[in-house]
């Protein structure tokens, strides 16, 4: 009799090992896909981003225009007038990058012109 009690206590011992053994195989199985899911992410970001090109940070305000320079609006935005009608002289280059001129109001944006040619 004194060796059962010890032997049903081993088998009892023996299972709960065995139930260790499951639940650290769920652990790992779970990080697992975890890391698989981050890397799978990570690799989609990458994609993503690749064919977009980043710019330089600007450092300062891009000058396209300087003052006293002369510039043309496209036509699209004056329709029905000669090119001698759309030009205008730059008056001052504003801190936004954008521009005043002499003979027209407001503000205008460098997409507003012709390109230099």
């Amino acid at each position: 009799m004194g060796c059962r009690p010890l032997l049903h206590g081993w088998i009892r011992y023996a299972s709960n090992k065995d139930q260790m053994k499951k639940r650290t195989k769920r652990l790992i199985g779970g990080l697992a896909v975890a890391a698989g899911a981050v890397g799978t992410a990570g690799a989609y970001i990458k994609k993503k981003n690749m064919g977009v090109r980043r710019r330089p940070k600007k450092t300062g305000v891009d000058v396209w225009a300087r003052p006293g320079m002369v510039v043309t609006f496209r036509a699209e935005l004056m329709p029905g007038r000669e090119r001698e009608e759309r030009t205008f002289r730059v008056k001052e280059l504003l801190p936004s990058g954008r521009i005043s001129l002499q003979g027209a109001d407001g503000e205008h944006s460098a997409t507003e012109f012709e390109s230099l040619q």
